[in-house]
């Protein structure tokens, strides 16, 4: 498990080993080669806005030119 700062929900955020082998099977190319931007996202991220599909989640969105 890994954890990353996030300053807009005022603590950090565990990243699971449950869930980032969700996300690698899932979205392949983001890790672990984007893992850093991963991170930059939750520190600064560009939008923030609430999951349709579950009300209490909420996105993180930042644009990276070298991320497609």
């Amino acid at each position: 498990m890994q954890t990353f700062p996030c300053p807009y929900l005022k603590g950090e955020v565990e990243l699971t080993d449950e869930r980032e082998e969700h996300i690698t099977h899932t979205h392949p190319e983001l890790l672990p080669e984007h893992l850093a931007q991963v991170r930059q996202t939750l520190a600064d991220p560009d939008e923030v806005r609430r999951s349709v599909r579950m009300s209490a989640a909420r996105l993180f969105t930042r644009w990276f030119e070298n991320v497609r």
